[in-house]
């Protein structure tokens, strides 16, 4: 007679029920590991906070009405509103040059000085004529009036009181041809000292100290330039 089995089905069905709960467990938390790492690597770690940017210190200050500066660097050309070349009137040698290039000048500003000498000459000559001729002048003068009386009396014959007038004529018109001498040499004179046509900037000059400048050349001293107005 066989022995009677044992039964095993309650306990071995108990486990069954439990392995595939805990394998899907198992699964899920493999499959929540990876998702996380592969976040991670992809995404860099979780984001954090941003960090709060410092205060921005605030200064109190007395509110104030004024110009701003607006400056603008480029490259171009700058032309001149005027210019004019300064030649010389006269030919003589430079004796002194009173700018430096690109200076700010004055209209009648002395820009340099020539030789003066001739022209000092000139005039002292011609005031020297003027003397000469006045004191003719007067001596006429007087004899005229000493010829008038004694030509009335029938001392003197008329044709010398005639001829003594147009003597003074002749004199005062000597006497102004005297003063027309001497504007000119102060004229000339003049020449001798090259000034500034109006406000602006001086160029580079062309001729130093020395040098010979001549009343026919178009190079002239240099050209002082407007640029500002």
């Amino acid at each position: 007679m066989a022995a009677p089995s044992v039964a095993t089905d309650k306990p071995a069905g108990k486990s069954g029920r439990r392995l595939p709960l805990i394998i899907g467990l198992v699964m899920i938390a493999v499959a929540a590991g990876g998702y996380l790492g592969w976040r991670h690597f992809a995404h860099g770690p979780a984001a954090t906070m941003p960090e709060a940017p410092p205060p921005v210190p605030v200064i109190a200050a007395t509110v104030q009405k004024q110009n701003f500066p607006i400056v603008l660097t480029g490259i171009g050309n700058v032309t001149a509103l005027n210019s004019a070349t300064v030649r010389s009137m006269v030919t003589e040698q430079i004796l002194s040059i009173d700018f430096k290039d690109g200076q700010f000048v004055k209209k009648g500003e002395l820009l340099a000085e020539l030789d003066p000498s001739t022209y000092e000459a000139q005039l002292d000559q011609a005031e020297a004529n003027l003397a000469r001729d006045q004191a003719h002048l007067d001596n006429a003068k007087v004899n005229l009036t000493r010829y008038v009386p004694l030509q009335k009396k029938g001392f003197a014959p008329e044709q010398q009181v005639t001829t003594q007038q147009a003597q003074i004529a002749q004199l005062e018109a000597t006497i102004k041809g005297d003063q027309a001498a001497i504007e000119y040499a102060k004229t000339q004179l003049s020449y001798t000292k090259l000034t500034a046509p109006f406000d602006g900037v001086a160029g580079i000059r062309l001729l130093d100290v020395g040098n010979i400048i001549h009343s026919s050349t178009t190079r002239g001293l240099r050209a002082s330039r407007t640029v500002w107005w």
